[in-house]
């Protein structure tokens, strides 16, 4: 089993980087295979609705979200990680997971992968930032792991964080419950399969002028 991590930081070795370490530790100490993608130091554009992604099955910015995509494909689970600015994710994070996502829609199945929010902030703000994220997992069909608080660490630095040992045990418990949620999911699909998902109905509402 494999987890894909994104780490939204512009800072590799900051805050969220160190929340971050705490749950592919432990992730690894549990059999399960991490690789890590650095996002938020990349020169990453929004999306632009072209619709290329459609007809080509990636994006028409050949970029880290198309060296992404195979990736994501072939793991288990996805754990993102962010920095906090202004009670939100890092914008080139959302940019990438908004082309990621979109861009894959019709390439792969995301159905029962696994995904994980992780936050980091000084103070206020990362409870919304921490639903921004999850919300690209409940629209594919991806079950979101919780922990013992929510998904984040308190600190300006990396420094900051180590005294954070609620933050540091609710990473621990992250990791821990991600890998249960991965094996359970590997037994159940070994044994029935995954649910099949319907894909037929499509509200688009009409208003004449």
């Amino acid at each position: 089993m494999k987890v894909l991590v994104i780490n939204g930081s512009p800072h590799l070795n900051g805050c969220t980087d160190r929340g971050l370490r705490e749950v592919e530790e432990t992730l690894k100490a549990s059999g399960v295979e991490v690789e890590r993608i650095n996002v938020g130091n990349k020169d990453i554009r929004g999306c632009i609705g072209c619709n290329f992604c459609r007809e080509h099955g990636r994006c028409v910015f050949n970029d880290l979200v198309n060296e992404t995509a195979p990736k994501f494909a072939e793991a288990d689970g996805l754990l993102v990680g962010s920095p906090v600015y202004y009670a939100g994710a890092n914008g080139q994070l959302l940019a990438f997971l908004d082309r990621l996502f979109y861009s894959t829609s019709g390439v792969f199945d995301k159905t029962m992968k696994v995904g994980a929010a992780v936050v980091s902030s000084r103070r206020a703000g990362s409870t919304s930032a921490f639903d921004e994220i999850n919300k690209y997992f409940t629209i594919c069909s991806m079950p979101i792991v919780s922990s013992t608080y929510w998904n984040e660490v308190h600190g300006f630095t990396a420094a900051d964080v180590e005294d954070d040992l609620e933050g540091l045990q609710t990473m621990r418990n992250l990791g821990k419950n991600m890998a249960f949620l991965l094996k359970g999911i590997e037994m159940a699909k070994k044994e029935s399969g995954l649910p099949v998902q319907e894909h037929d109905k499509f509200t688009s509402f009409h208003t004449e002028g």
